[in-house]
C-alpha cells in the first residue's frame, strides 16, 4: 500500500491553501505533518482522505487514481483534535460502530472493542455516553474507534492535544507501533517539534501551505535545507543573526565584528543568516573557536531543571535553554557562546550552506 500525491494543490477563491505538492507515503510508515496553526496540515489531510477535491494534481492509492473517489469509498480513519462521537450511543457502541458496519461476528467485535478500550484506559466507561465523559475521555473514545477500524490510511489531526500529560506520553509510544504493525499509512499532524521527534518516522514540514522538506525525522531536524524548515522544526524558536562574511570576519548590522571560525571559512564572502537552536547557546565556551555574544536578559523562566533565558541581541530576540537554575537580574548583560559546528548558515535565498564540519556535527 502507498499513498502518492502528484502536484496536488487546493485553492479556495483567491486563497491558496495548499501549493502544488508531491509526496509519496509508504505502507507501514509513520508520517508527521509539522507546522504552525494555519500551515496547511488539516487541508492536506482532507485532500488525502478524499473529503476535499484538489484544485490540481492527482492522488494515487496503490498506483490507482482515486482523486475523484469520495471518502465513503476509501478505507480511511480520521481523528480530529475536536473529537467527533455519536452522542446517543454508549462508548462501547461508538467504538464498535465501524466493526458492525463491516458485519464482523459479535465475539470479534467484543474482543476488538475491549482491546482498544484497555489501551486507551476506557474500560470502566464503556457503558457511558460521550456527554458523560470529560473532553480527554471523549477524545480517547474517538481514537479507539479509529484503532478498531483497521483502516488502510489513518489520519490523526493533533489527536493528543486534549489528553493529560501521562496518557499523551504513553500513546506517543503505543500509537506508532500499533498502526505501523497494521501496515497502514499513518499520518499525524502536530504543531510541536518535540512531538515530531518523539514519534520518529518521517516528517513533512509545512509553512503557509508549502511543503518545505520531507524525509526521515532526525534528518530533517539535523539537516534543514532551508531557513524556513529550521524555524518550523525548532521549539523554542530558532535564534537568528544577520551577518556579512568578508574573508575572516563576520560583521553584524550594528557593526559587531566576529572572527569567522574555521567551520564557516569555506563559505563565499556574502551576507548570511546564521541560525542556532536555544539549547546550543551556552554560558561557558567549549573551544577557542566559539562565537561569543553579549546580550541583555529580558525574562528568565525556570522549569526546575532548566532555565529559559530570554534575551535581546542587537534587535533580535533570542532564547537560551541552559541546564540548572539561573536566576538572573532582568536588564543585566550576559555573555553567551555557541560552537560553530552548531551554527547553520543560510544564504540570501534561505538555502542552507552546508559544510563538511557542519554536516558531521548537526
Amino acid at each position: 500500500m502507498s499513498l502518492t500525491l502528484e502536484q496536488v494543490s487546493k485553492v479556495v477563491g483567491r486563497d491558496t491553501h495548499i501549493f502544488p505538492t508531491t509526496l509519496s507515503l509508504a505502507a507501514g510508515s509513520l508520517n508527521v505533518l509539522l507546522g504552525a496553526t494555519l500551515a496547511g496540515k488539516t487541508s492536506l489531510m482532507r485532500l488525502m482522505a478524499g473529503l476535499d477535491k484538489p484544485t490540481t494534481g492527482r492522488i494515487l492509492w496503490q498506483g490507482q487514481d482515486v482523486t475523484a473517489k469520495p471518502v465513503q469509498e476509501r478505507h480511511v480513519a480520521m481523528v480530529y483534535q475536536q473529537f467527533i462521537n455519536y452522542p446517543s450511543l454508549s462508548v462501547y457502541e461508538n467504538i464498535a460502530s465501524p466493526l458492525r458496519i463491516r458485519g464482523l461476528p459479535k465475539k470479534t467485535i467484543q474482543a476488538k472493542v475491549h482491546e482498544a478500550a484497555e489501551l486507551l484506559k476506557l474500560t470502566p466507561m464503556l457503558k457511558r455516553r460521550p456527554l458523560e465523559l470529560s473532553g480527554g475521555q471523549q477524545q480517547r473514545c474517538a481514537l479507539a474507534r479509529a484503532l478498531v477500524k483497521e483502516a488502510d490510511l489513518v489520519l490523526l489531526d493533533e489527536p493528543l492535544a486534549n489528553l493529560d500529560y501521562k496518557l499523551r506520553e504513553e500513546l506517543r509510544v503505543e500509537l506508532p507501533r500499533i498502526f505501523t504493525a497494521s501496515g497502514a499509512v499513518f499520518v499525524y499532524a502536530t504543531t510541536e517539534p518535540t512531538e515530531a521527534l518523539l514519534l520518529g518516522g518521517n516528517t513533512v514540514t509545512l509553512h503557509q501551505g508549502r511543503v518545505t522538506q520531507f524525509g526521515n525525522t532526525l534528518d530533517v531536524y539535523r539537516y534543514p535545507q532551508t531557513l524556513t524548515t529550521a524555524q518550523v522544526f525548532s521549539d523554542p524558536p530558532l535564534n537568528t543573526l544577520q551577518v556579512t562574511k568578508q574573508d575572516h570576519q563576520l560583521t553584524t548590522p550594528e557593526g559587531q565584528v566576529l572572527i569567522c571560525p574555521p567551520a564557516l571559512q569555506a563559505l563565499p564572502n556574502a551576507p548570511y543568516t546564521l541560525g542556532f537552536r536555544p539549547n546550543h547557546l551556552t554560558l561557558q565556551p567549549s573551544s577557542p573557536h566559539d562565537l561569543a555574544f553579549q546580550a541583555q536578559v529580558t525574562v528568565v523562566e525556570l522549569s526546575g531543571s532548566e532555565s529559559f533565558i530570554h534575551l535581546m541581541h542587537e534587535d533580535q530576540r533570542w532564547v537560551a535553554l541552559v541546564g540548572g537554575i539561573h536566576d538572573l537580574p532582568l536588564g543585566s548583560h550576559l555573555k553567551l557562546y555557541v560552537a560553530p559546528e552548531r551554527v547553520y548558515a543560510f544564504n540570501a535565498q534561505g538555502a542552507w550552506m552546508s559544510t563538511s564540519s557542519l554536516a558531521q556535527a548537526a
